[in-house]
């Protein structure tokens, strides 16, 4: 028994590891089993041609396969990345995929290895040597001249006459709206014509119109007697001047029977006497529902038709100073109506106005409407028209909203080993956003020390006048995955030409290699969202090339 437990005791390491040996093996085979492999067509071009980089996978069909699809191929510049060609074989998978490759400057790159992630395990192809030569020039037969100096461009309006469109048609669906509702000349209506008659011309137009309406015959006499008083009564207030519609029938007669006697309208006794008896009808058919033949009412009608008549007959005609006093009247009426359209229209247009101002805010932040409305600077260098390009030499390329200006530098001293500077710089007054590209060659061919460039461009805010700065460090990349350096925090400065002083955030990227540095520094005050969303797109877009 004992040498049995003894044996056992023995095997049993031997047999875990076989086990555990068994177990491994399909792991490693499906590893093993994949394989990747990348060719180039050319090894040799001329600027801007072409390169076909050619990536081939050959996997199992359950795994799942990344290629690359970002700039990763720098120095040298994705054109296109063709559609992936896929082949099946039984249980087995071959890709293919095809990039167009090229740059635009002369000199030897190289190609770095690609990663290339089979079920998120990386392979890496090989790195390719490349060629870039220059287009050879007959200088015999072409003259050459020297490069012309850069000159500034003034900004390119072509978008805006769009927007300037855009406001002209709708402040002119306004103003026509304004005009068509307001002050255009509408016809007349048949009321409005009527109203503009002379008051005797007028009344016996409507003893006419009542003559022909269909009161009587209906059995309204209330109406009928009311309409027919208040056509005289209105005639009478507008010829004689008498408060007539709001006098009763006795006050109505009594200040007529006083003009009379006064030699002021010379009526005859009958004519009072015939209103008068028109009148008391009219009271005792609205007050006491009283209903005389239809007869008597139509001969009311020719009765009060008569007193019109009578009372024109009588009137005096005006004299020129009366006349003259009528025509001042119409046009303070119509000044008044004029009066009435204007304030109407500035009503309706301040009306649009402040509805579209609280849509607008509601919609977009009373913030954003502000600083549209107000042309904030920042706001429209976002909002502007972007420009990718690139600075200096080894380039730097990067995206503004304007494009940066040659900035004139003293030469640099012999002693400092620098070879060149080349400076740009965002052309900016106010100094509250700033952008500065510096490509530094030196003579030493040594590389750069980014921990000396950083305390030296610290420096150079201090002389500049910065307070209280604050700097932090930390590793960038750019889009192409060349690293580099960071420098940001903030300082306090003084405004030019004014003793306040505001918070100013700044962010420094160094890069470089053998004997030269390119640095680009972005400045904003602190607070400005428009300027923090500016610097992040900057940053995202920056890319440098490391070889001279």
């Amino acid at each position: 028994m004992r040498n049995k437990r003894h044996s056992w005791n023995y095997y049993r390491p031997q047999l875990l590891g076989c086990i555990l040996f068994c177990l491994c093996i399909p792991f490693s085979y499906a590893q093993s089993s994949s394989s990747v492999e990348a060719h180039i067509d050319t090894s040799a071009i001329k600027i801007g041609e072409q390169i076909q980089y050619k990536v081939v996978v050959e996997t199992d069909s359950v795994n799942t396969v990344y290629f690359p699809e970002d700039q990763t191929f720098s120095p040298m510049e994705m054109v296109e990345a063709l559609t992936i060609d896929t082949t099946t074989n039984k249980d087995r998978r071959t890709l293919q995929r095809i990039y167009a490759l090229t740059q635009f400057d002369s000199g030897s790159y190289t190609i770095p290895p690609q990663r290339i992630a089979i079920n998120e395990q990386p392979f890496f192809t090989d790195s390719f040597q490349i060629r870039v030569a220059d287009v050879v020039v007959d200088t015999t037969k072409q003259q050459l001249y020297d490069i012309k100096p850069l000159i500034e461009v003034n900004r390119n309006y072509a978008s805006i006459w769009k927007w300037l469109l855009g406001i002209i048609a709708i402040l002119g669906v306004i103003g026509g709206l304004v005009y068509w509702f307001y002050f255009r000349k509408k016809p007349l209506t048949e009321e409005e014509k009527v109203a503009l008659l002379p008051p005797y011309d007028r009344a016996l137009l409507q003893l006419k119109e009542l003559e022909n309406s269909r009161y009587l015959i209906q059995d309204e006499f209330k109406k009928y007697y009311s309409e027919l008083t208040g056509i005289v009564r209105s005639y009478l207030e507008e010829e004689i001047h008498v408060s007539a519609l709001e006098s009763t029938t006795d006050q109505l007669i009594e200040r007529l029977e006083l003009l009379k006697d006064a030699g002021e309208l010379p009526l005859e006794t009958t004519t009072i006497d015939q209103f008068k008896k028109v009148l008391k009808t009219a009271d005792l058919v609205k007050f006491a529902k009283s209903k005389p033949p239809i007869a008597a009412a139509e001969q009311d009608r020719k009765s009060l038709e008569a007193v019109v008549i009578k009372t024109k007959e009588v009137l005096p005609e005006p004299n020129e100073e009366e006349l003259l006093l009528d025509e001042n009247y119409v046009k303070t009426l119509e000044q008044k109506k004029r009066r009435k359209q204007i304030w109407t229209a500035a009503a309706v247009i301040g009306g649009l106005v402040i509805l579209g101002a609280s849509v607008s805010i509601a919609y977009f932040g009373f913030d954003n409407v502000k600083d549209t409305v107000l042309r904030h600077p920042t706001k429209r260098l976002l909002e502007g028209e972007w420009i990718n390009s690139s600075y200096g030499y080894p380039p730097m390329q990067v995206e503004t909203p304007q494009v940066l200006l040659r900035k004139e530098l003293p030469q640099p001293n012999p002693a400092d080993s620098i070879q060149e500077i080349q400076a740009f710089h965002l052309p900016k007054e106010d100094g509250l956003f700033t952008i500065d590209v510096v490509v530094t060659t030196y003579q030493h061919g040594k590389p750069v020390d980014f921990e000396k460039a950083v305390e030296r461009f610290l420096v150079s805010l201090e002389n500049k006048g910065a307070k209280n700065l604050i700097a932090k460090n930390e590793e960038a990349y750019t889009r192409s995955g060349v690293q580099g350096l960071k420098t940001f925090g903030s300082y306090q400065r003084k405004l030019p030409d004014s003793d306040s002083s505001i918070r100013t955030k700044y962010a420094a990227l160094l890069f470089g290699g053998t004997g030269f540095q390119q640095q680009i520094t972005l400045s904003w005050a602190d607070g400005d969202t428009y300027a923090e969303q500016i610097v992040q797109k900057i940053l995202a877009s920056i890319d440098v090339k490391t070889q001279v």
